[in-house]
């Protein structure tokens, strides 16, 4: 059986090192709670991640 595609993911922000767990099929901008830069972008079903990925969390 096939599992799920879309996943949650650690993510550090590029600008202030902060690590966030956000949905990697978001549907809106994800901003950094810190710093406030931009983690995620919508891009029609995956996200573009704009952050270094540390981890998938299954």
């Amino acid at each position: 059986m096939k599992g799920p595609e879309s996943k949650f993911i650690k993510v550090r922000c590029k600008d202030c090192e902060n690590e966030q767990v956000l949905f990697n099929k978001a549907s809106t901008v994800v901003s950094c709670h810190i710093c406030g830069g931009k983690l995620a972008v919508p891009h029609g079903g995956k996200a573009i991640i704009k952050g270094e990925v540390l981890e998938v969390i299954e």
